[in-house]
């Protein structure tokens, strides 16, 4: 019996588009003969699924898509949602109150992963290196001050929750900083600035797969820009992706090794990618993504692809990861 799949898409931040298009990716690619799947968009107003003869809101009470042809209830919701609500534990939320499995990280690890500041924090008492960084909470007491005193230029400047670089500022001397923080408290209620390390960036992706850590072949990424911002990330030709990343093989093995315990010790479920760069030592950590892109410009599908896994395959996988945690 085929399983009935609730595709979701969209969501209210900047990367509801970048969401839109990995989730058409997933549709047109994914295993029809073993999955019903219905793509839910979900936005500010409503969610809903779109039919040929018009839009069918869904029951929010018990997540079914009433149909005349009857209700249709959901076996699994595959979160393709990046940034809120998909991101930061609010579907989760949803979905474990209503006991139906959902494909990323619990609750509870997506809301702290989310959150760029608690997640270094965590990270470093890991043991794992990261940039040095200065947090703010709040606009009005945002003092660019702090920056000045305690960081070195160049400096990243970036919303505290949020993904695919929106918001995101590279400031070289102290007179940019100003209109750098305005800009990220447009995305977020939240800031962080961190000092820019230098090398090549690599990003490993890991899911769980019957019952066994695997790791994905790590991806080499030199952006054509200053850095790699939105564009960078989602321009054909504006960034060189290499998977298998050529570098020195003790490297490879460094990210892996790094990944699969941070997996572990932030407690992650579903597929989840680490980002790092490499400052000519070791690799330094910059974020992990719980719900990584799967559009036709997506890191993780190039690295399942140089693992010999289908695109098919690899949502089986994630599929599969879900319904056995429940």
């Amino acid at each position: 019996m085929k399983l009935n799949v609730a595709l979701l898409a969209g969501g209210f931040s900047g990367e509801s588009v970048i969401s839109v298009q990995s989730a058409s990716v997933i549709a047109k690619n994914i295993d029809n003969t073993k999955y019903n799947v219905f793509l839910v968009e979900i936005n500010e107003n409503k969610w809903f699924w779109q039919s040929e003869n018009g839009s069918v809101e869904i029951n929010r009470h018990d997540f079914s898509l009433p149909l005349e042809s009857g209700k249709i209830n959901f076996d699994v919701a595959f979160i393709m949602i990046h940034g809120t609500p998909g991101e930061n534990g609010l579907l989760q939320s949803y979905f474990e109150l209503l006991h139906i499995p959902h494909t990323t990280c619990s609750a509870m690890v997506s809301n702290v992963t989310f959150n760029k500041f608690y997640t270094l924090q965590l990270i470093r008492s890991f043991g794992v290196a990261t940039s040095r960084s200065v947090y703010f909470n709040r606009q009005a007491t945002a003092n660019p001050d702090e920056v000045i005193k305690h960081l070195t230029f160049p400096v990243f400047v970036k919303p505290n929750s949020g993904g695919s670089s929106i918001g995101m500022s590279k400031v070289k001397t102290a007179s940019e900083l100003e209109t750098a923080i305005k800009k990220a408290f447009c995305e977020d209620k939240e800031v962080l600035v961190e000092e820019f390390t230098s090398g090549d960036e690599l990003t490993c992706g890991v899911i769980r797969h019957q019952g066994k850590l695997v790791a994905f072949p790590v991806t080499l990424i030199r952006s054509k820009k200053d850095f790699f911002d939105f564009e960078a990330k989602y321009t054909q030709g504006m960034s060189d992706e290499i998977t298998p990343a050529l570098v020195d093989q003790k490297l490879i093995d460094e990210v892996v090794a790094t990944s699969l315990m941070l997996y572990e010790k932030l407690n992650c479920s579903g597929i989840v990618r680490f980002d790092y760069i490499h400052n000519g030592k070791e690799p330094v950590f910059l974020e992990v993504n719980t719900v990584p892109g799967m559009s036709s410009a997506s890191i993780v599908p190039q690295q399942a692809k140089a693992a010999g896994i289908s695109e098919p395959e690899l949502y089986d996988m994630i599929i599969e990861n879900a319904i056995s945690r429940n």
